[in-house]
């Protein structure tokens, strides 16, 4: 019975005695060298160059297609193993499997003595150049099928072990040029290879176009030196944004650590400032003691480099991880041009003509004077020179945005955390707390006070925030202070800002508290008569102690006689104008009482100077520090942390009276100490609004 006939297979009807014919031809064709089918020798029209064209199967001869011609070793990546009969290493074959097609990398590695033709649904290898494209047809098969492959001559293959070389030498950032029209031949690992991959190369030496010399050797490719170059590249970016500042003295004298604060800029000292150190290194005073620690830091820099002063200190040698990058000091005093115009002989002067000169000598370097002298700046930018002021002390940019310890609520605000809210009553306190959740939890912060005043007549809503546990908020209400039996050593709270600070000066739970505000808001007031009612009534704490900083608003009046608290009575005649108010506050005790209770206020109240503060320890003890405004950060750190066991600490002050030389708004140390503090569980901070002092007072806080 004759076999039935695929349809499938051949694409016609055949008779049964041609379908064995058909079927034996097709498996001769299978096994051919590596899995390719037949190939024919193809001529190509414009370089008169004959290629092998690798054709898959007898079936095709049916068909005029016409083939690109293709190297008959660059077949599609095959990834099962080398069949039979296949010379190519396992290695190469699967390295140049990995490369892209090209129609340059032709290869006369295979020789067959049979040409088909393709049927119409082969796949072929994309990006074929035209050049290497043959036209095929069922009438000259005989005649491809006739024809020899071109063998090469000794120059030629020369020349393609010279292009071999030269390909791996290369390091080419575009797609190798093709091979000239003369050259019959391009070796299949001359094409570019994608970065990142290894690129076989032919071993030098050997005969390309002898058969069986395929074994290639593995040479990593451009890509890891394109990224060295990147790596070289952006150390030199690097030196190109980083900064050189050059630092006035005033700077060291204002901050002894401003040497590493500039990150990974560089820090360069002319010989004036190291020589205006040395002057003002003697002495008590808060400069000299400044100066000698810039002196200290720079002779252990200078000690721990060990090397060439002219090619810098690394800042870094002390354990400052934060400072990257160099110390350079003024080694040349000769090449110096001064300034014309301005007089030779002052300090600031020269450090100008230094800074010009290190601007013309390094012009691939942003050279910059750093200084807090507002007049040497306007001089610089008038001479052409960058001038900054030093900001890295300055705790905020703006002062707007210091931390007030209030903050309104939104009218929807109960509508919008009613989700899941509880509500208890604290027997003891008599304070409700509410425990909530909601989008305006996020932005409270720990003893930051609340309300909700609302103007449709519903009562007002004045809480703080006792605790946060991640989107969940803990209030409690407040006590009302601002009514007549809640009053503290007769005095109540008259708006609600002062209500606020009563509750943070009453409540024993918190250690820390900073009363900030315009004159004639009540601080001092507020904070000596809930010390008053804690010390004498509640006998929470031993004794009142009051220190200020001693910053004369006008001129010195020189030396003070008498004690250490007879110096400081001058200072504090703020406490004597509000103890005045506190002992009036009681008309039944008459005078015999009022003067007894001035002793017991007298015996419990204690005035101590701040130059004294370093080394003692305050146990117990009710301390205010007034004008807070004109301390420095250090000065402030030296104060809180005199702070002992059951001690309560109160910063009062006003930003807008600063009095302290080189101190600002952004950078004194009652700032400083707000910003730190905020969100602490035992520290809290009220700004107050409105003054309470007369009608006088306000009115020449708002047009004076």
């Amino acid at each position: 019975m004759p076999l039935p006939t695929p349809p499938s297979k051949l694409g016609a009807l055949l008779s049964p005695d041609e379908y064995p014919t058909q079927l034996r031809a097709r498996r001769s064709t299978r096994k051919t060298r590596g899995g390719v089918p037949e190939a024919a020798a193809v001529e190509d029209a414009s370089a008169g160059v004959s290629l092998t064209l690798p054709l898959p199967t007898a079936a095709a001869e049916r068909t005029g297609l016409e083939v690109p011609a293709v190297a008959p070793d660059i077949a599609p990546p095959q990834p099962r193993r080398a069949r039979r009969g296949q010379r190519a290493d396992s290695d190469a074959v699967t390295a140049s499997a990995s490369l892209p097609y090209d129609a340059t990398a032709a290869s006369d590695v295979s020789r067959v003595d049979e040409a088909v033709e393709v049927p119409e649904t082969t796949a072929y290898p994309p990006a074929l150049d035209s050049s290497h494209t043959a036209s095929h047809t069922a009438n000259d098969a005989a005649g491809h099928a006739a024809t020899a492959p071109a063998r090469e001559s000794r120059e030629g293959r020369e020349a393609r072990r010279a292009n071999a070389r030269a390909t791996a030498r290369a390091r080419p950032a575009t797609p190798l040029p093709q091979t000239p029209p003369t050259q019959q031949t391009t070796s299949a690992h001359d094409r570019e290879a994608p970065l990142g991959t290894e690129t076989p190369i032919t071993a030098r030496g050997a005969d390309l176009d002898a058969p069986g010399v395929d074994t290639p050797l593995l040479l990593t490719d451009t890509a890891p030196k394109g990224r060295r170059r990147g790596q070289d590249a952006a150390p030199r970016a690097e030196q190109a944004t980083r900064k050189l500042f050059v630092l006035d003295t005033n700077v060291l004298l204002h901050d002894p650590s401003s040497l590493f604060r500039f990150e990974e800029h560089d820090v360069y000292l002319p010989m004036m400032t190291l020589e205006e150190l040395d002057n003002n290194k003697k002495g008590m005073s808060e400069v000299a003691r400044n100066a000698r620690q810039v002196s200290r830091s720079l002779d252990a820099l200078v000690a721990a480099d060990g090397g060439n002063m002219a090619d810098g200190i690394a800042l870094s040698c002390l354990g400052n991880r934060d400072a990257r990058g160099k110390l350079f000091f003024q080694t040349s005093l000769n090449d110096i041009e001064a300034v014309v115009g301005l007089p030779e002989g002052k300090a600031d002067n020269q450090i100008l003509g230094v800074v010009r000169s290190l601007q013309r000598a390094r012009p691939d370097r942003s050279v910059a004077l750093v200084s807090k002298d507002i007049n040497m700046r306007i001089k610089a930018h008038a001479l052409g020179l960058r001038a900054e002021d030093y900001r890295n002390d300055q705790v905020l940019e703006d002062n707007d945005l210091l931390y007030t310890g209030v903050m309104p609520l939104p009218r929807d605000f109960w509508h919008r955390h009613a989700k899941g809210m509880e509500s208890w009553k604290d027997a003891r306190t008599g304070s409700t707390f509410y425990r909530l959740s909601g989008p305006q939890v996020g932005a409270m912060l720990v003893n930051q006070f609340v309300y909700l005043e609302p103007n449709d007549g519903e009562p007002s809503f004045h809480g703080v925030v006792r605790e946060i546990n991640g989107r969940t908020a803990v209030l409690q209400t407040l006590r009302d202070y601002g009514h007549n039996r809640n009053n503290v050593w007769g005095v109540t709270a008259r708006n609600r800002e002062q209500n606020f600070a009563m509750n943070l000066l009453m409540d024993p739970e918190i250690d820390f508290v900073t009363l900030i505000g315009q004159a004639g808001t009540g601080k001092t007031l507020l904070a000596l008569a809930a010390g008053l009612a804690q010390v004498l009534d509640e006998k929470r704490y031993n004794e009142i102690i009051v220190t200020r900083a001693t910053v004369p608003v006008g001129e010195d009046i020189g030396f003070l006689p008498g004690t250490e608290e007879e110096k400081m009575q001058p200072w504090m005649g703020a406490f004597d104008d509000n103890l005045e108010v506190l002992q009036k506050s009681d008309d039944s005790a008459g005078d015999w009482g009022r003067a007894a209770t001035q002793d017991l206020i007298r015996s419990r109240l204690k005035v101590k100077s701040m130059n004294f503060m370093r080394g003692r320890t305050f146990v117990e003890k009710y301390v205010i520090i007034d004008e807070a405004q004109n301390l420095t950060p250090k000065q402030m750190k030296t104060l809180v942390t005199r702070a002992g066991p059951g001690t309560k600490l109160i910063c009062l002050g006003n930003l807008a009276q600063i009095d302290t030389p080189y101190l600002t708004e952004g950078s004194s140390g009652l700032t400083y100490v707000v910003d730190r503090f905020k969100g602490w569980r035992h520290g809290g901070n009220v700004m107050l609004a409105r003054g309470e002092r007369s009608r006088l007072a306000d009115h020449a806080t708002e047009v004076l």
